[in-house]
């Protein structure tokens, strides 16, 4: 035991490292980074890997020629094969980079589809999502305005109106986006075709919208018309509802008194 305490520890043999090269005087470091403010194109439950090919190709395809033709049938050719969810995603996507053009030829293509329904909530992000800067984007709008209009009576049901079960959260963002765009005569189109002349039932939020709206974008007459429409409402509406209030009121009152009673009883 004492001779295995005096044997020699075996000593580490240093491993000579690699020299290390130093920096070559004027050499900068290249970064990499995208080359405007758009973020990338996102995978996952935004696009498939399918809609990204095909924003990609579209937009290959009207590199040269950006014209309603050309990007229509551009579009027709990249996003023809796509599943609903799909088409809609790139749709979406060409609007948030800015090829509003685009996304309408994409439009183009889903109003062909067998699924396809004028839905006012799509309408509103075109509405939204129109270039500011662009002179035709107003008369383009408008023209979208139409368009979806024209779609609701051609699609209606015989034994029901154009309006019969709509969204009226969704109308009320169409007609908000109108206003904020500054389409006076846009927003009171909808309005006067689905609440006026449709017979839709609107809550007072449509109402106030549409009358600040139109007496902000100097439609004085239409604004007073609005708010004749909203006062018919709420001599319409707002008796029977305090009425139902007022039942329940009762009620609460004598369920409450009761049960004061009968602990007084105890």
């Amino acid at each position: 035991m004492a001779s295995l305490l005096f044997l020699p520890h075996a000593t580490r043999t240093p491993t000579p490292r690699a020299a290390t090269r130093s920096p070559r005087a004027g050499a900068g470091t290249i970064t990499c980074g995208p080359r405007d403010n758009r973020g990338p194109l996102q995978r996952g439950r935004s696009l498939s890997t399918e809609a990204i090919h095909a924003v990609q190709s579209l937009k290959r395809l009207t590199a040269a020629d950006r014209s309603p033709s050309a990007a229509r049938g551009a579009a027709s050719a990249s996003l023809g094969r796509l599943l609903r969810a799909d088409l809609l995603a790139a749709m979406a996507e060409l609007q948030r980079q800015g090829h509003w053009a685009l996304a309408l030829a994409a439009l183009h293509v889903a109003r062909a589809e067998p699924w396809y329904r004028p839905d006012p909530a799509l309408y509103a992000t075109f509405v939204s999502s129109a270039p500011p800067s662009d002179p035709a984007a107003g008369a383009a709008v408008d023209a979208l305005v139409e368009a979806f209009l024209d779609e609701k009576e051609r699609g209606a049901a015989p034994s029901e109106g154009p309006w019969e079960g709509e969204d009226v959260y969704k109308l009320t963002r169409l007609v908000r986006a109108l206003v904020a765009k500054g389409r006076a005569m846009a927003a009171w189109r909808v309005y006067e075709a689905a609440v006026r002349t449709g017979g839709l039932e609107v809550d007072d939020y449509m109402y106030r919208v549409m009358a600040k709206g139109m007496k902000r974008l100097g439609l004085e007459a239409e604004a007073a018309e609005v708010e004749a429409d909203f006062a018919e409402w709420e001599a319409r509406v707002l008796p029977p509802a305090r009425h139902v209030l007022d039942e329940m009121r009762r009620g609460e009152t004598s369920s409450n008194d009761k049960a004061t009673a009968a602990a007084s009883n105890l």
